[in-house]
């Protein structure tokens, strides 16, 4: 009777350790050789699923959703304070292949901070931004910048409604000054006022009106700052 031989029961060494090099579903924290860290789910070797990485070197984490490899889904990108060690919120929203996109908040500062929607890492669509002076602007926005219809309100309560390109005003707009009870109508250029006319709006009621009312039809080229 011939002898046959017993199928292997294993696979080789070589094939083995590569199987075990290969991460899938929920581990423990993972460490690179420069000392980044990633604690959570795998598929395929990529980070997939729920999980936190820690960029040691930038001193920034993010904890949230991932895709084949890149934050993608919702999650908070957040940055380590080196004095205290505790992580200052910078990001929270949506993400797509690695980016910013769709719809999420950031903080640039503790008073500036724009709420709003996202495409592949700039501020695309309406959204709203506070800024440090305590001005308010809520529009449209492309490239990162005010394009569009859109308003923006200073500290003190004027503001401006109308046209933007390019972060500046450009195209008809109106501008009220809520302290001196006036309105300004006209067309913008690059930010200046080229033509309008400025009359009285809200006079009776304003906190600081001038001495004399506008007689009506008076053409004002430079109305004054916000």
């Amino acid at each position: 009777m011939p002898f046959s031989k017993k199928p292997k029961t294993s696979l080789p060494l070589a094939k083995l350790r590569d199987l075990k090099a290969h991460k899938n579903g929920l581990r423990h924290t993972v460490f690179s050789e420069n000392g980044d860290k990633y604690t959570g789910e795998w598929l395929g070797s990529k980070r997939h699923g729920k999980g936190t990485q820690v960029w040691m070197k930038a001193g920034v984490v993010y904890d949230g959703d991932w895709k084949f490899g890149k934050c993608d889904g919702y999650g908070t990108y957040s940055k380590i304070n080196p004095e205290t060690n505790k992580c200052v919120r910078l990001y929270c929203g949506d993400w797509k292949n690695g980016k910013k996109h769709g719809y999420g908040t950031y903080y640039y500062s503790e008073l500036s901070v724009y709420e709003g929607e996202w495409i592949e890492d700039q501020r695309r669509g309406s959204g709203m931004m506070s800024y440090d002076n305590g001005d308010i602007f809520d529009g449209q926005w492309i490239d990162d910048k005010p394009q569009g219809p859109g308003m923006v309100q200073s500290a003190n309560g004027n503001r401006y409604e109308g046209i933007w390109k390019d972060g500046k005003k450009n195209g008809y707009g109106r501008f009220l000054y809520l302290d001196k009870g006036q309105l300004y109508e006209g067309f913008w250029v690059d930010g200046i006022a080229k033509y309008g006319v400025l009359t009285d709006s809200g006079r009776d009621v304003a906190p600081a009106p001038p001495k004399y009312s506008i007689p009506k039809g008076v053409y004002h080229a430079t109305p004054p700052t916000l």
